[in-house]
This record gives C-alpha cells, structure tokens and sequence, in this order.
C-alpha cells in the first residue's frame, strides 16, 4: 500500500545548482558564511551530497569564482562588441547596463567577492582578471574612437569607476531626475 502522506523523491542536485545557490549566499552573506552545512540546509539536502560534486569547500568557494569569472568575463565581451561607427553606442550601452538600478542582483555579488579578494588570494586573481578584462573592453572601444592609448585607458577606469560606485549609491533624495544626471555623465565618459 503506497502512503499518501509520503513526500516526493526530491531530485538530485548537480554541480551547478550547488554552485548557484553558493552565489545566492554569497551575495547575501558574504564568503565566510558560505558553508557547506548552510549551502546544504537551504538546498534543502544533507551534507553528504555535497561531496559528490566537490572534494571540499576550497574546490566549492573555486568553482564559485570560475562560475562568476566566467559569466563576468561572457558579459563584458557581449556588452562591448561593436560594428564600426557604433563604439560609442557600445560604450553607452555599457554604462547603462552596468549602472542600472535593476542590476542589484549583480552588484550585490560583485561587491561579495571584491569584500572575498580583500582576504583570499585566490579571489583576488580572479577579480583582477576580470578587471583586466573589462578594462581591455572598454579600452579597445575608445581607441576605435580615436583616442589616443593614455585617454582610453584613463577613460575606461573612469568608466569603471562610475558604474560601479553608482551602482552603489541610492541618489534618489539628491535629484528629482536622476536620469538625465546619469545620462549626461555616460556623454562626458563615453564621447
């Protein structure tokens, strides 16, 4: 006779949805509560399953930051591409994205693992290549603008610079059109 009551099976968890949900407590706690023992209990799993997937938390917290490298890396490239004549387009496009509000999500992890690389080096060479990279990115669109190598560089900082710390910021309270504020310092990076 087959109980009623009986819970489902509940499905196996594969590496990358123990990877996602160490992102998503990431950016709510931070590295150092990313344990397996917490990781476990909010996928809703026993502990021991985790080792299937990972030799220990170190090969966890490595694939954490090859997760994110990876997806930071594909969106920069994605966000910079530009035909010809459309660099600017791109640049806009970039500050945009990078500095809505809507990409809260996204900041919230990126501020998580810069505080991780404040006290792991491991951390810290991953977000060094991704910034590396970013600014490449964006330093290859002002040089197609006609920049010269210093202007580019100087610029893609700046443009890094901005998205991120404005990303940070909650300026509603200062201006009543916050859009047409950050509209016209996107113009003064990217043009």
């Amino acid at each position: 006779m087959v109980n009623a009551a009986a819970k489902p099976p509940r499905a196996a968890l594969d590496r990358d949805a123990w990877i996602r949900g160490a992102i998503a407590i990431l950016a709510e706690h931070g590295a150092e509560r990313l344990r397996v023992e917490v990781l476990a209990k909010r996928l809703g799993v026993t502990k021991g399953s985790f080792y299937w997937h990972f030799k220990n938390r170190r090969d966890l917290l490595d694939a954490v930051l090859q997760f994110w490298k990876e997806g930071r890396l594909r969106d920069i490239r994605k966000q910079t591409q530009a035909e010809p004549g459309g660099e600017v387009a791109a640049l806009l496009h970039t500050i945009e994205v990078y500095g809505s509000a809507r990409n809260r999500k996204g900041i919230s992890i990126e501020a998580a693992v810069r505080d991780w690389a404040r006290r792991d080096a491991q951390a810290v060479a991953v977000v060094e290549e991704v910034d590396a990279e970013r600014l490449a990115c964006s330093c290859r669109l002002f040089l197609a603008c006609g920049l010269d190598t210093e202007e580019a560089q100087a610029r893609s900082v700046m443009l890094y610079a901005y998205v991120f710390g404005v990303s940070l910021m909650h300026c509603g309270g200062f201006t009543a059109d916050l859009a047409t504020l950050k509209s016209w310092i996107a113009e003064r990076i990217a043009r």
